[in-house]
């Protein structure tokens, strides 16, 4: 596979990495370099990891998750987002359990971000393209632009004020059903 395709590839994987990325840096008041490289850390990571669980995994595997990839990926986004436009107008406090850098909701976020990569490994394991190259492009395309995301999406958090956080949240709960609703087939 051209390196070309794997970068287009890579680049369509992590728009909702960068959209949540966005919608995380938003939230916080000040995430700096150390919080955006977080952030997109863990996107890469999860990006680069879930086309090499899929590709491992095989067209069996596919079965098994194809049927309700879409309510985790919704659900999850959807819970995430919806406390967040809780939390802008009746919950102005930042605590630790609330923080998109806490890891138990990076884990959730990455998870939900990157189940459409599981789908590109199994495509990839199908057509009998080597998974290292690809993976760790992916992973790095996903890193540079959720780490951009995270860092500008807080600068523009600076500006706009607390009440940011509802922003992040429609965000987060817009591409949740999105992604429902391409898989449902309604949009395509």
């Amino acid at each position: 596979m051209e390196l070309l395709a794997i970068l287009l590839i890579a680049v369509g994987l992590s728009m909702d990495s960068l959209a949540v990325a966005v919608a995380s840096g938003m939230a916080l008041k000040d995430i700096g370099v150390a919080g955006s490289a977080k952030i997109g850390a863990f996107f890469g990571l999860f990006q680069a990891g879930m086309p090499v669980i899929g590709w491992f995994g095989g067209s069996a595997f596919m079965w098994l998750i194809s049927g309700f990839d879409h309510w985790v990926a919704f659900l999850l986004l959807a819970f995430i987002g919806g406390k967040m436009v809780y939390e802008a107008f009746f919950d102005s406090d930042e605590v630790s359990g609330k923080n998109p850098l806490v890891l138990s909701h990076l884990l959730i976020i990455s998870i939900a971000t990157s189940i459409d990569a599981l789908a590109v490994g199994l495509g990839f394991s199908a057509l009998g393209v080597p998974i290292i190259m690809p993976a760790a492009v992916i992973g790095l395309v996903c890193f540079a632009i959720s780490f951009t995301g995270a860092y500008f999406g807080n600068r523009a958090g600076k500006y706009l004020g607390d009440r940011v956080r509802a922003i992040g949240g429609i965000i987060l709960i817009s591409i949740g059903l999105r992604i429902l609703l391409e898989h449902l087939g309604v949009i395509g």
